[in-house]
């Protein structure tokens, strides 16, 4: 990116990555609005198949094309593509050997299916090839035609083979196209403009894959980049309050007097409430202090933490640029 005051200057390549049910893509689609802001052009990548871009954004499935889908906020616009295997081994085909004829015959024969199969390390390849194209593309002008790409990667648990993978298949060709094809691939990877981002839910597991995932991230020697706390839930209580019902020194009858001042209940009735409300209370304390215990583990990995509000009405549109704001506001994007 052009601004030198966000967190993630120089970086070009957002790899978001995260446990199932965590919001991965929606976090991704949101850090791709916060990145075009102001003017920017995005390239939001969506490599599962599962169209979830589409869905989020309230649009058709998307083709295999690059195409605008959003304008960001203060201007900027957002371009989306869902990578079809199929279509990136054709594209592959004409590219390194002029072939792309020949290549849709191979495709009605079954032999990119039996490829794939045999080395399913080159679908990754073919996935990871088209992204990293885009974010070395230049325009006519020289100029680079998108400020940054955000990849809605594989989740946690297969990032690492998924990113390495070039490596793997380069191993198979020493020379010729698939090896330069691999080594560009790799260089983008492990270059200074890519970041591997996490997203994670305050719960146990997902912060244990979380912390297992920055850990292998490193070790392969790729840049991780910040965790993405999403859904994060706001207390309402002051934390004296809090830490009183977690201790369990929360007084029934204090409450019980409050809902008689305030008209709210009288009598038994007022009793009986408090006591109702009173294990919510400590219900919502002893949540608050887990999750307090779960930013402490994530502390440990050393990295820019970013937490995203839980949207109560579920994520729309209005929703996904509420999330695009809060990013941008935490000085991620």
């Amino acid at each position: 990116m052009d601004s030198a005051d966000t967190d993630w200057d120089g970086v070009r390549l957002h790899v978001v990555t995260g446990k199932g049910g965590t919001g991965k893509t929606t976090v991704a689609a949101a850090l791709a609005l916060a990145l075009a802001s102001g003017g920017h052009k995005v390239l939001l990548v969506e490599v599962e198949g599962r169209q979830g871009i589409a869905q989020i954004f309230d649009l058709p499935p998307l083709p295999y094309e690059e195409r605008r889908i959003a304008v960001a906020p203060s201007g900027g616009d957002v371009y989306a593509l869902a990578i079809d295997p199929e279509e990136a081994m054709l594209e592959y085909m004409e590219m390194f050997y002029g072939m792309r004829r020949a290549g849709r015959a191979l495709t009605k024969m079954g032999v990119v299916d039996f490829a794939t199969t045999v080395a399913p390390g080159f679908r990754d390849v073919l996935v990871t090839g088209k992204t990293t194209e885009a974010v070395r593309r230049r325009g006519k002008d020289g100029k680079r035609v998108y400020d940054a790409v955000v990849l809605d990667a594989p989740p946690t648990g297969r990032i690492t083979r998924f990113l390495n993978v070039t490596q793997e298949v380069a191993g198979l060709a020493k020379v010729g196209p698939i090896k330069n094809h691999s080594d560009l691939v790799h260089g983008v990877v492990k270059s200074p403009e890519t970041a591997v981002h996490f997203v994670t839910l305050l719960e146990e597991m997902p912060v244990q894959e979380t912390l297992d995932g920055i850990a292998e991230v490193r070790t392969a020697g790729l840049a991780t980049g910040g965790i993405f706390i999403n859904m994060v839930r706001e207390s309402l209580l002051p934390q004296a309050t809090l830490d009183a019902a977690a201790q369990g020194r929360f007084d029934i009858g204090d409450l019980a007097l409050g809902l008689k001042s305030a008209g709210l209940a009288d009598g038994a009735d007022a009793t009986s409430l408090a006591e109702g409300l009173a294990e919510e209370i400590v219900e919502h304390a002893r949540r608050t202090e887990l999750e307090q215990q779960e930013r402490e583990s994530l502390g440990e990995a050393a990295l820019p933490r970013y937490e995203l509000p839980l949207l109560t009405d579920g994520v729309d549109l209005a929703g996904l640029y509420e999330l695009a704001e809060s990013i941008r506001t935490q000085g991620a994007a």
